[in-house]
């Protein structure tokens, strides 16, 4: 006989249930995964356009400094008189920098957060409208809200254990101390672990190295920083080590352009260990303040590539003299639960000190949020909650929690 895990009955029942309702509004989130697959084989490379996998660490380093001195193409792209060139991704162009109309900052992160408010948050608002009593029906269609939100299994449970616990010891009969109470929970998750978005000081420049998926929003996010640390005054470059896929060079010169940084390149299909060497020597040189530097999207289940991404981590410490200061995976929030599949992964090829959300605005299941420093617990760093330079925006979880549910008390608030 088949034993499941509790996890594994909750998500038995619930989809029995919807099952039973047709799937409506309330179907599942559907499977990315192979989506994603198919959309990245496209550009990924294959064993043939990556380095040698089995080759050892010494040859791996040693082979960048010859490449590098072999391409002797080492390009620096200055601020100014760029054609235009494609935007993130898709092709297009990225938008103008420029916010046409300025709006409260809590306001926008609302409005960015519209569609997860309106697929998690306040269906559990209506959940507890009009109920006298908090019975076990009520944990059970909780549940069923947040899994829809994506926030997980193991996450859901969590947190409705975490609810049943707070009510129990507020001894509360009341439906309506389930909102606030979820909120809590949500908090105490997003808060564990967190941390700031390392700063440049003087004297101690920062070096971010930005990896994810094609398609997740890497140079988007990458042309976001860049414009930020660019207009608070310091001095920016960025590396295209996004070698292989097509445009990847041209769309990060368009963001260098537009943010007035520079950029150094490579010729495309060249080692993008060697474009992270020459930009460390170019930081170096130039005593830049921030250095950022992409890397080629890459499947997760692609084990040579991964290998490909250790390597360039490597060649970074060596030349830097110490680790990235932040090692950032982007994840698209449209992905769902593969976005820990690519977590877990990442974490294999390369330390990562924090996560990056993309395109919040888009999705209704933020709940990935939850998920992610729940599960894997990497602190969420920056999330992305529209197309304005400054809609790419350090998280903070009080702040989170108070966009998705409008009215509740701030931490502080509720501590004093």
């Amino acid at each position: 006989m088949t034993v499941l895990r509790k996890d594994d009955r909750v998500m038995a029942k619930w989809f029995s249930r919807w099952r039973k309702r047709g799937a409506g509004t309330d179907a599942p989130a559907r499977d990315v995964s192979a989506e994603t697959e198919a959309r990245d084989a496209e550009e990924a490379p294959g064993p043939e356009e990556g380095t040698d996998s089995s080759a050892s660490s010494d040859e791996d380093l040693t082979a960048v400094e010859a490449a590098v001195e072999e391409a002797g193409r080492t390009e620096v792209e200055p601020a100014d008189g760029r054609p235009a060139g494609s935007g993130e991704e898709s092709g297009a162009a990225p938008a103008d920098p420029a916010t046409p109309k300025r709006r409260g900052m809590f306001a926008r992160l609302r409005e960015g957060l519209s569609r997860t408010r309106a697929g998690m948050s306040e269906r559990i608002v209506q959940l507890v409208a009009g109920r006298s009593a908090i019975g076990e029906d009520l944990y059970e269609e909780l549940e069923e809200v947040l899994i829809q939100a994506d926030v997980g299994v193991p996450t859901t449970l969590r947190i409705v254990e975490g609810v049943r616990s707070r009510v129990e010891a507020s001894r509360s009969k009341d439906p309506s101390v389930i909102t606030p109470f979820v909120a809590e929970e949500m908090r105490d998750i997003l808060s564990v672990g967190s941390s700031s978005l390392a700063r440049p000081e003087p004297g101690a420049p920062k070096v971010f190295m930005v990896v994810g998926v094609n398609g997740a929003g890497k140079t988007t996010t990458i042309g976001k920083l860049a414009a930020r640390y660019k207009a608070e005054g310091y001095r920016v470059i960025l590396g295209a080590g996004d070698t292989f896929r097509a445009a990847a060079i041209d769309q990060l010169a368009v963001w260098a352009d537009r943010a007035g940084v520079e950029l150094i390149k490579h010729q495309e299909g060249s080692d993008p260990a060697a474009v992270a060497y020459d930009a460390v020597q170019a930081a170096k040189a130039r005593n830049a303040d921030v250095l950022i530097l992409d890397t080629a999207g890459r499947l997760q289940n692609k084990v040579n590539l991964m290998r490909e991404l250790s390597k360039v981590y490597r060649v970074v410490e060596r030349e830097w003299g110490a680790p990235p200061d932040e090692t950032l995976l982007v994840v698209d929030a449209n992905t769902g639960q593969n976005g820990l599949s690519q977590a877990r992964q990442f974490m294999e090829a390369t330390p990562l000190t924090g996560v990056v959300l993309t395109k919040l605005d888009s999705t209704s299941k933020g709940g990935i949020v939850l998920a992610i420093a729940a599960e894997i617990g990497l602190p969420v760093k920056l999330i992305g909650v529209g197309e304005a330079i400054d809609d790419l925006r350090d998280f903070d979880a009080d702040e989170f929690v108070r966009a998705l549910f409008p009215g509740l008390p701030s931490a502080k608030a509720h501590s004093d």
